[in-house]
């Protein structure tokens, strides 16, 4: 059962993506929905700033974060990502702090300097990328390993439970990357 943060963002298309494969899932909107069973978790795209705000309000903050702790398998898409990683260059938006790598917010501009391309994922082939707003990777530290670099910059990794992407393959019909995070 996959819990899905449903607090800002495109946790709609999540949730499709999902369905597709025939993965049960349920919405985290409040702290009561953390009581429910849940062994894997996703953060999705949206406003990082906004979702790390929402979260703490709402008073989930220590609960997502045992959660990942815990090791439980966590899949990260856009403003996800930024939630994980541990540094921002620019405005703030980091909330877990888990993913020792530095990030760099809407990093390819604004909505405006969107776009889509395939590349490759590592253990996957070539993907599709549809990338909004993205934030890209600046830096990684040990033990965090890369899985997809576009145009030289670093757009997917993995760190020990945690899978973080800075594009959007729920807006793709390509299910592989949900695939490989329901296997981790």
């Amino acid at each position: 059962m996959t819990g899905v943060l449903a607090v800002q963002g495109d946790f709609l298309e999540h949730e499709k993506a999902l369905e597709a494969l025939g993965e049960e899932w349920f919405e985290i909107r409040k702290p009561s929905d953390l009581d429910r069973h849940f062994d894997r978790l996703i953060f999705p795209g949206g406003e990082s700033t906004v979702q790390s705000k929402l979260i703490k309000e709402l008073g989930m903050f220590d609960r997502l974060k045992e959660a990942i702790d815990s090791g439980i398998p966590v899949f990260a898409t856009c403003a996800g990502l930024i939630l994980l990683c541990d540094k921002s260059s620019g405005a703030d938006g980091c909330a877990f702090r888990t993913i020792p790598a530095n990030v760099k917010r809407n990093a390819y501009g604004r909505q405006l300097g969107s776009f889509y391309t395939e590349g490759e994922f590592k253990g996957l082939g070539t993907i599709p990328m549809e990338f909004i707003r993205a934030p890209y990777i600046e830096s990684i530290d040990d033990g965090v390993e890369v899985m997809s670099v576009t145009d030289g910059q670093i757009t997917g990794v993995r760190y020990k439970n945690q899978l973080a992407v800075s594009f959007h393959p729920e807006l793709c019909d390509d299910t592989k990357i949900f695939e490989y995070f329901l296997n981790m």
